[in-house]
């Protein structure tokens, strides 16, 4: 990797930081926000988290085909510049309609940032180098939405509505940050895909496209594996799992925070040791780990309540388990991205991307609806089995994916370093250069 693209690498890298590090100032009190700030009800709140996921259901699909034709550079400044409409539009909405539209805006924007900038940092490494560089990415996430959601909580005053409108307007701010350090970032030519070669039995139209990535069964089974890994773990944090602990193991709300704040801080010091660990093995080898590792991480959950007024089991129980959560996501961030990267053909990186993308969000969906509706119906003995079954699941997953990959797609160090990074034909010979 030369000089100028590791430049281009670290301002992409910061912008995404002060970005997380914006979102840290309103995800944690966006419920509260909209229910009790703005009076609007919590079955309005419902609806607003929901409008996060519809709109990057709808918009996803049509974003890699974006990103492959006009570059992933354009489509992540006009996500930036979108989510920070929405998030400036949260904050000044009062009603319901312009709530929902906001975050409507908010919702698809993020969505169209996601695979944009996760094409960038492809063409920004190689492969010996990306498993770092997307870990680096997930740290800094991370860090910066740890660090936004502390300082968020100085400032927040839900007596004042003011007070939000300012941890929005931070928000907004943060995003434009990011859409500036992606638009300085440049190609001696355009980021533009004018005529690229497809890969082998590769159509560039949208339908030819979707067919070719459709036909490529080692992509179809990492869209499996992560659909099943979204759902047994992000998707269960605001829903089941919470309900359980707060149910079952009784455990304070307080000390709920202290157990996100746990998977936090296990994600922020174990993921650079875990990425000299992990970054020499076999990726489906360390994908199957995670899953052992959540099993684990279930069977601590469920622990927490069978030893009924025993609130300190429970604490450490739950604690434990949001830790080795925290653990399992450093494990798959330098593994997942990077290989989804060394899947797609280079004049479909943006559409697998995206399609990964998509996979993440419909888990995320799915995964609260499920959890809230056993969690309802007092399940929760299922629940705990249904989701150590997932985990175990994942580890099968994992190594029936293994069989399918290359040497080089499945550990890109044990081969022969300095392999071409996908990029415009256009711009194949090109170096990246940074401006000033």
């Amino acid at each position: 990797m030369t000089t100028a693209m590791g430049a281009a690498l670290r301002r992409i890298q910061l912008g995404n930081a002060l970005s997380a590090f914006g979102n840290g100032f309103t995800v944690p009190f966006l419920f509260v926000y909209v229910a009790r700030v703005r009076d609007l009800g919590a079955n309005t709140a419902g609806v607003v988290l929901a409008t996060f996921a519809v709109a990057a259901l709808v918009v996803l699909p049509f974003i890699g085909r974006l990103i492959d034709r006009r570059g992933p550079q354009s489509v992540a400044v006009a996500g930036a510049v979108a989510a920070a409409v929405g998030s400036m539009g949260l904050g000044l909405a009062a009603s319901e309609p312009l709530v929902i539209a906001a975050a409507g805006v908010l919702g698809a924007g993020m969505a169209a940032i996601q695979p944009a900038l996760a094409t960038l940092i492809v063409w920004c490494s190689t492969p010996v180098t990306r498993s770092r560089a997307f870990a680096t990415q997930f740290f800094l996430g991370n860090l910066g939405l740890g660090v936004g959601g502390l300082l968020g909580g100085l400032l927040v005053d839900t007596s004042a509505a003011s007070s939000f409108v300012r941890l929005f307007a931070i928000d907004a701010a943060m995003f434009l940050v990011l859409g500036a350090a992606v638009a300085t970032v440049r190609l001696k030519r355009s980021l533009v895909f004018d005529g690229p070669v497809p890969a082998t039995g590769e159509q560039l139209g949208g339908a030819g496209g979707r067919r070719s990535l459709l036909g490529d069964r080692a992509m179809v089974q990492l869209c499996v594996l992560g659909f099943v890994m979204f759902f047994a773990c992000y998707g269960q944090f605001e829903s089941g799992l919470t309900a359980f602990a707060v149910d079952v193991a009784q455990i304070s709300p307080s000390m709920l925070g202290i157990a996100l704040a746990a998977n936090t801080a296990a994600i922020v010091l174990a993921q650079f040791v875990v990425l000299k660990l992990v970054e020499r093995r076999r990726r489906s080898r360390v994908i199957a780990l995670v899953g052992l590792v959540w099993t684990v991480a279930w069977c601590a959950a469920g622990a927490a309540g069978l030893v009924p007024g025993s609130e300190a089991i429970g604490i450490t129980a739950i604690i434990s388990a949001y830790a080795l959560f925290g653990l399992g996501e450093a494990m798959l961030s330098p593994t997942v991205a990077p290989l989804v990267a060394d899947l797609a053909p280079p004049s479909a990186l943006g559409r697998y991307n995206s399609a990964f993308s998509l996979v993440k969000q419909l888990a995320l969906a799915v995964g609260p609806a499920a959890g809230g509706l056993m969690a309802g119906a007092g399940l929760y003995g299922t629940y705990i089995a249904a989701l150590i079954g997932c985990s175990l699941g994942i580890t099968a997953l994992a190594l029936r994916l293994g069989k399918r990959l290359t040497a080089q797609q499945d550990n890109p160090l044990r081969a022969v370093t300095g392999a071409p990074v996908p990029a415009p034909r256009a711009a194949a010979s090109d170096e990246v250069i940074t401006a000033a």
